[in-house]
């Protein structure tokens, strides 16, 4: 390979007492983003990680100007991962969502798409040694106690980041990263469907005073997450990105649905919380199974999120959710369901179980990933110290 930086010296960076160095690799996974650090790089104390983890992303800052965020809740996420200590895991994964304008730092929720990520970073960092054409690692994303297995390819025992697999919301083409989910089924609520019903009548109020009722399914199988018909909400739900982050009206009466809805799948009051994530379904529009635009919470997506997907493909196969009569998710005990998003399509692989087509025996995707900067994020000391000097 040609080196085309040949000339270039490598200048090191004066140390300063104002500045903390922390290594991290600033990873692509799936259509999310985000700096990855291995656990045992950052503080033990909680809430000094997420002092680190909200300098390094430029948090709370709507344009994330002092840090690597990207300004968008995609491009303000960070992982922390580790080897395992659980027999026959390989991996632990902690996902957290940060914000670009909030100081709160939520571990609670999963993130399939920066997962996709993770066992690259892992092999770049010599925590799984990559062997034979590919590579498969168990890994325990900490924040729900979820298990997958994921594939990378390692031909010569190296990692392969070039291929042609395609993902939607991702320009290029690149290597497949196969994830295969073990049990996502209630992965925060109590269970997949937390009402033990696949269709409910959710009553909210708005503002104005207003009392509204809708059908909805309100559901968890890797995400939780309230699908509902965007008929049901005066719109087809083939509108823009743009068109929908604009309709301030339409946000309200959502988040108004997600408020009420909380309590009722078992996760209390979330004002604060980044789930459950709000989905409208429609018909399919372009050969797929069934069209969405999803909330993550408060904005629409400009694709969906991995685990959304999952969720959403399930109740495409459930008899009575909100879904049918919009999705056309086939039959037999192995589907192929594509969902449909504002930039393109993300197809699940679902497989039923035999004896009650109502249970998911597991969920396959592909993902690609790569590393895109590695180094050290510089945070300001004073953050460290001030932290150090409260628990004193």
């Amino acid at each position: 390979m040609t080196r085309i930086f040949a000339k270039v010296k490598s200048v090191p960076i004066p140390s300063s007492p104002d500045l903390l160095p922390v290594p991290c690799t600033l990873m692509r996974g799936g259509t999310s983003r985000g700096p990855f650090f291995l656990a045992d790089e950052l503080p033990s104390d909680i809430a000094a990680r997420d002092r680190v983890l909200l300098a390094a992303l430029g948090s709370p800052d709507r344009r994330q100007i002092d840090g690597l965020g990207g300004a968008h809740p995609l491009t303000s996420k960070a992982a922390i991962v580790s080897r395992s200590a659980t027999p026959g895991v390989d991996l632990d994964f902690l996902f957290a969502q940060l914000q670009p304008d909030s100081d709160q730092v939520d571990t609670t929720p999963n993130c399939g798409n920066m997962l996709a990520a993770v066992l690259p970073f892992a092999i770049e960092r010599g925590l799984v040694e990559a062997g034979g054409e590919t590579t498969t690692a168990r890994i325990l994303t900490l924040n729900t106690g979820m298990q997958c297995d994921v594939t990378v390819q390692t031909p010569g025992a190296r990692l392969r980041y070039a291929g042609d697999t395609r993902i939607d919301g991702v320009p290029g083409s690149a290597a497949p990263v196969k994830i295969s989910f073990l049990d996502t089924a209630g992965s925060v609520c109590p269970s997949m469907l937390p009402t033990g019903r696949v269709l409910d009548h959710v009553a909210f109020s708005t503002a104005d005073g207003a009392t509204h009722e809708v059908a909805a399914t309100l559901i968890d199988n890797g995400m939780p997450m309230v699908l509902v018909r965007a008929a049901d909400f005066g719109i087809t739900g083939c509108e823009s990105v743009a068109v929908l982050n604009a309709d301030q009206e339409l946000k309200n009466r959502l988040e108004a649905l997600r408020l009420a809805a909380g309590p009722l799948m078992g996760l209390g009051d979330v004002a604060a919380k980044n789930y459950p994530k709000m989905c409208l379904l429609s018909a399919p529009a372009g050969g797929g199974a069934v069209s969405t635009r999803c909330f993550i919470p408060h904005l629409c997506h400009e694709a969906i999120g991995v685990l959304a997907a999952v969720t959403v493909a399930t109740a495409c196969v459930l008899e009575g959710a909100v879904a049918q009569g919009l999705a056309q998710a086939g039959s037999g005990l192995r589907r192929t369901v594509s969902v449909e998003h504002p930039s393109g399509e993300f197809s699940v692989e679902l497989e039923l179980d035999a004896r009650d087509q109502q249970q998911i025996v597991s969920a396959a995707l592909l993902r690609t990933a790569r590393p895109i900067m590695r180094g050290e994020v510089l945070i300001p000391a004073a953050l460290l110290n001030a932290t150090n000097e409260n628990h004193e």
